[in-house]
């Protein structure tokens, strides 16, 4: 039994140092536009409110959030930003109803998953994996190359999906495809009132 003890003790004391250390990562921000380092090649998850959404690639390793409400009621919106290595996770809360748009900037090769309530989600210049749903909206997005992907599949519940480099154009219930390719990345997206389209 003291062998045990001896054992799980360090572990534990471990444990803990490692659990104050992802804390410090997670923070609420409260400037806007806010921007800090961010890698080329990770995987960021994002959680967003109703809203208007731009996410659009650079060629900076960044990641770069700003927000506006025309009706200027937006300074009660909340943003919680966990990074850790190459792995980000996005959460924004409290957004006003109305009018309001946020853009996010990231490198160009991210990998994006994205869930959104309700609104309009803008995707260009980012190349990697995407998933992406929203329950009532449009979901547009710059797929870049066709070959680069592996695994495609867009689906509604009720509406539209449309994916020009694919030849494909359905409307109605329940309307989706799939796809396979060369490619190595992955693109799941799904709205379930209103319209998909990959272009």
């Amino acid at each position: 039994m003291p062998s045990l003890v001896r054992l799980t003790l360090p572990t534990l004391l471990l444990l803990s140092v490692c659990c104050a250390v992802a804390d410090e990562k997670s923070s609420l921000i409260h400037e806007n536009p806010y921007e800090t380092g961010f890698p080329s090649g990770g995987r960021l998850r994002m959680d967003l409110c109703s809203s208007g959404v731009e996410i659009r690639g650079t060629d900076d390793n960044k990641l770069h959030i700003s927000y506006d409400s025309k009706n200027g009621d937006d300074t009660k919106v909340k943003i919680k930003l966990n990074i850790s290595g190459n792995v980000g996770r996005l959460a924004m809360d409290d957004c006003p109803r109305n009018n309001f748009q946020i853009t996010i900037k990231v490198p160009s090769i991210t990998n994006l998953y994205v869930r959104m309530w309700a609104g309009e989600l803008n995707i260009k210049g980012v190349t990697g994996d995407k998933d992406m749903e929203l329950h009532a909206g449009q979901l547009d997005v710059n797929i870049g190359k066709p070959e680069d992907y592996g695994h495609v599949d867009a689906s509604v519940t009720t509406g539209e999906v449309d994916a020009a480099p694919f030849d494909i154009s359905k409307g109605g219930l329940f309307r989706s495809f799939k796809k396979h390719g060369p490619g190595k990345y992955r693109l799941h997206a799904h709205v379930g009132a209103g319209q998909v389209d990959l272009n």
